[in-house]
């Protein structure tokens, strides 16, 4: 007598399984979890290196993202293209540059900095500073702003993306040299909203990397501690006054003025990307 079942039959094969897996790993939270590992493991085995490897690691760096977004999210990259990265990192450059020498003047004016040559020797300082600071910025953008901010939009939007991810760069300085409550929100405003407007504005990492690289680099130069991290630079600076004016001994950053600057250009940045139709609203995201 026949026993032919006519229950349904489930697949689970290889095949299936690795459907699934791939779909949640195509997923916005997927490859941006993929990504903040890949750059993360450059960042870490680099970052700290001698001579010329922080600046290689961002190289690497690059190569990981490209990957992750074209083989992972299965997306264009248009935001890393070798077209118009100059010019966009010299504008993100001269913002970033700006952005230090006015809040470092105003700071200086009213009794909070003074400085003096520190003679550590001039190409070695701008060498190292140039070297560790390509490292930190380009991998840090490609974190926060690559991985992160375009995964959260898709997910929630323009608006929640850059709150979230700024938010978490505030809490992620929470563990530098001299941080506390204050200086994370201020980072987290002036440097997390901040580069988040930029990126939602520009859309494209060499303009944030731009920014990002003159920011740091020009306050190591300056002898200032950047986000609580002391380098040689070549002035050195003496520090005056209330924390809130100078922002004490975890730098520029934790100062009032630049937390002011610092919200202004990114109420301005964000604006400009509103106007421009380059923000994903909620009801779009995904």
């Amino acid at each position: 007598m026949s026993t032919t079942s006519t229950a349904p039959s489930q697949d689970t094969g290889p095949e299936a399984r690795g459907g699934r897996l791939g779909r949640i790993v195509r997923s916005p939270l997927g490859w941006m979890l993929t990504g903040l590992v890949g750059v993360g493991l450059v960042s870490g085995l680099t970052a700290t290196g001698p001579g010329p490897v922080p600046a290689l690691g961002a190289v690497a760096a690059v190569a990981v993202y490209w990957l992750v977004m074209r083989r992972v999210a299965r997306r264009e990259t248009p935001e890393i293209s070798r077209w118009g990265a100059g010019r966009e990192a010299l504008l993100g450059g001269a913002i970033g540059l700006g952005f230090v020498l006015v809040s470092t003047l105003l700071i200086t004016a009213f009794g909070g900095y003074s400085f003096s040559w520190a003679d550590h020797g001039f190409m070695a300082v701008v060498w190292s500073a140039v070297m560790v600071q390509i490292g930190a910025a380009v991998t840090e953008e490609l974190l926060f702003r690559g991985f992160a901010l375009q995964a959260l939009e898709q997910m929630w939007g323009s608006r929640a993306a850059i709150v979230i991810t700024g938010l978490f760069f505030g809490i992620v300085h929470l563990g530098a040299p001299g941080a506390n409550a204050w200086s994370a929100l201020a980072i987290a405003l002036e440097a997390g909203v901040m580069l988040g407007a930029a990126f939602l504005w520009r859309r494209n990492i060499w303009f944030v990397v731009g920014l990002h690289f003159a920011w740091n680099t020009t306050e190591q130069l300056l002898g200032i501690p950047v986000s609580g991290h002391s380098s040689d630079g070549l002035f050195t600076v003496d520090v005056h006054g209330s924390t809130a004016l100078s922002g004490g001994g975890f730098g520029l950053e934790a100062a009032l003025v630049s937390v002011v600057i610092g919200v202004l250009l990114a109420v301005r940045m964000f604006v400009l990307a509103r106007r421009g139709g380059r923000l994903l609203p909620r009801r779009q995201a995904g």
